[in-house]
C-alpha cells in the first residue's frame, strides 16, 4: 500500500482499531488515517498549533471537520465571530478525510419518499428546499474562496444492481419530479452502460443532476485555510478532556490549557468520545466504513470498465457500494464493514469488498490496491442528522448524525449551526431545533442486532 505523505510531526503511529463505542477518547497526535485522500492532498495548511494556556474564547468550535470548519467560516463571514477551533488530532482527521469524496443532494439516510411517510408532503418539499439551497452553498464556497478539490461535476447516479429494484427507483424518480420539482431521470442498462459505465451488474440508474466528486482531504485544507484567512485559530492536538458549565461558561480542560468559552459548537461527527458531555452520550450509533482505491488504470482497463462520469455511483443495497473514477485514473469504491472496531482489520472485510468491485468490473479483479482503509460513520438512531441546541446546557449546540450523506450537507451545517450560536433562529424543519434520539444504555447492546441485521440486508442484497 502506498503511504501518507503527510507526516506529522511528533506524532505517534495511527491506531486503526480505535472504537469510538469502547475508547475514552482519541489522541492527542496520531498519525493520519492512511487513507489516498492524505496521501495525495500535499501539505497541509498552516494550523495554529496545540492550546499550550488557558484562554478565553467568545465562541469554541469541537472538531475540525467539514462542519466545524464551516461554522468558523460562517461564523466570521455573517456574524463578524472569530471562532476557536479544537481538534483531538490532526485537523479534518476524522470522517473528514476518510469519506469516500461522494457530495450528494442528501443528508442523513432516508429517501424522500420516506420524508413524505414521516412528516407530510410539505415538511418533505421544505426539506428538499434545504438541500437545493446547502447544495448551491456548498458550490459557492468552491467558487468563492478558490477551494481547489479536484470537483467532478456530472450529478449522482442510484445504479440498480439487481432488476427487481427498478420499479422502486421509477418510483422514486417520479416522485421527485412530480412532487419536489427536481429533474431526476431513469436510464436503462444500456444507457448506463453506454454512458454510464459498464458495471457489470447495472439494470439502470436513477439521476440526480446535483452531484459531485472531490477530493475529500483538499476539500479540508481548504476550509481550513479559509476560516484562518477569515479569522479563526484551530488549535490540533487538542482533545476536550473534561466539560464543565458554571458561572454562565462552559470550562474545556485540553492537555494544553483549560479553554472557558461563553458559547460551544459541537462537530464532532463519530468521533467524539462517549464521555465528552453526558448530554450528547449514545445519541449516535457508528457505523464502520470501508474504502480502497486501486492503482492506475492502464488504457485497456479503463476501456473495459467504461466509466464515463467521475461524479458520485452509488449501487442500491442496503449495505450499499459507492464508487467512481477518480482523476488519476484509479478506481475508488467503498461499503460497510466491520462491526467493531478490534475487528476492522478482519481480512473477510477486504476480501468483501474486493468481490463487489470484481462483480462490477470483473477486469479488475485481483487489480493492486494503492490505499486501504476505514472510518466511522455518525449514523443517528432515526437515521436523520440535528442541528439543534441543548435546552439544559445554555450557549451549547451540536451538527451531528449525517448517516454517510455530510460532504455536502456539512458546509450547509456549519452555516445553520453558525446561526445558532449567533442567536439566529432556524427554519421549523424537524433536523433544527430537536435533539438526536437517545437509545441510553441500549446502544451497546444495539450492535448485537447489528450483526443480525446486516446478515439480513445481505441475504435481501444479493437474492434476486
Amino acid at each position: 500500500m502506498t503511504q501518507s505523505n503527510i507526516r506529522r510531526a511528533g506524532s505517534i503511529p495511527f491506531d486503526p482499531f480505535y472504537d469510538p463505542m469502547t475508547a475514552r477518547g482519541l489522541g492527542p497526535h496520531s498519525d493520519y488515517a492512511p487513507t489516498y485522500w492524505i496521501g495525495t492532498a500535499g501539505p497541509a495548511p498552516d494550523d495554529d498549533g496545540p492550546v499550550r494556556a488557558d484562554m478565553d474564547v467568545d465562541v469554541a468550535v469541537i472538531g475540525s471537520g467539514y462542519t466545524g470548519l464551516s461554522c468558523a467560516i460562517h461564523l466570521a463571514r455573517a456574524h463578524g465571530i472569530k471562532a476557536t477551533v479544537l481538534e483531538a488530532n490532526g485537523v479534518a482527521y476524522g470522517c473528514s478525510t476518510r469519506n469516500g469524496g461522494q457530495a450528494q443532494i442528501s443528508a442523513g439516510r432516508l429517501k424522500r419518499s420516506q420524508w413524505i411517510e414521516r412528516w407530510g408532503l410539505d415538511v418533505a418539499r421544505a426539506l428538499h428546499a434545504e438541500m437545493v439551497e446547502a447544495f448551491a452553498l456548498f458550490r459557492s464556497l468552491l467558487a468563492d474562496h478558490a477551494i481547489d478539490c479536484d470537483p467532478q461535476e456530472g450529478g449522482h447516479y442510484y445504479i440498480a444492481h439487481k432488476a427487481s429494484v427498478m420499479p422502486t427507483l421509477a418510483r422514486e424518480a417520479a416522485l421527485l419530479r412530480d412532487s419536489f420539482g427536481y429533474d431526476a431521470r431513469m436510464l436503462s442498462r444500456d444507457e448506463v452502460i453506454g454512458t454510464v459505465a459498464r458495471d457489470h451488474e447495472a439494470q439502470g440508474a436513477l439521476h440526480e443532476p446535483d452531484g459531485i466528486g472531490i477530493h475529500a482531504a483538499k476539500l479540508a485544507f481548504g476550509y481550513l485555510r479559509v476560516a484562518r484567512e477569515l479569522g479563526a485559530s484551530v488549535h490540533p492536538d487538542s482533545p476536550v478532556q473534561a466539560w464543565e458549565y458554571r458561572g454562565g461558561h462552559h470550562y474545556l480542560r485540553t492537555p494544553g490549557g483549560i479553554v472557558r468559552a461563553r458559547r460551544v459548537a459541537v462537530a464532532t461527527a463519530a468521533y467524539a468520545p462517549r464521555g465528552l458531555h453526558p448530554r450528547l452520550k449514545d445519541r449516535l450509533m457508528p457505523i464502520m466504513s470501508n474504502s480502497i482505491v486501486t492503482r492506475v488504470l492502464t488504457p485497456p482497463e479503463l476501456e473495459a470498465i467504461g466509466i464515463c462520469q467521475g461524479s458520485p455511483l452509488t449501487d442500491t443495497r442496503t449495505l450499499r457500494h459507492y464508487y467512481r473514477l477518480l482523476p488519476d485514473n484509479r478506481l475508488q469504491i467503498g461499503s460497510r464493514a466491520a462491526i467493531t472496531g478490534r475487528d476492522a482489520a478482519n481480512p473477510a472485510h477486504l476480501a468483501a469488498l474486493r468481490q463487489g468491485l470484481a462483480r462490477k468490473f470483473p477486469a479488475l479483479r485481483d487489480i493492486a490496491l494503492d490505499y486501504s482503509w476505514w472510518g466511522w460513520v455518525d449514523v443517528s438512531h432515526d437515521m436523520m442528522p440535528r442541528i439543534t441546541g441543548l435546552p439544559d446546557l445554555p450557549g451549547a449546540f451540536y451538527a451531528l448524525g449525517y448517516g454517510g450523506n455530510g460532504v455536502m450537507y456539512s458546509a450547509m451545517a456549519g452555516r445553520r449551526l453558525a446561526q445558532l450560536v449567533a442567536g439566529e433562529p432556524l427554519p421549523a424543519l424537524p433536523i433544527f431545533n430537536s435533539e438526536l434520539p437517545h437509545e441510553g444504555w441500549k446502544t451497546p447492546f444495539r450492535r448485537l442486532g447489528q450483526r443480525s441485521l446486516y446478515h439480513i440486508y445481505h441475504y435481501r442484497d444479493e437474492r434476486t
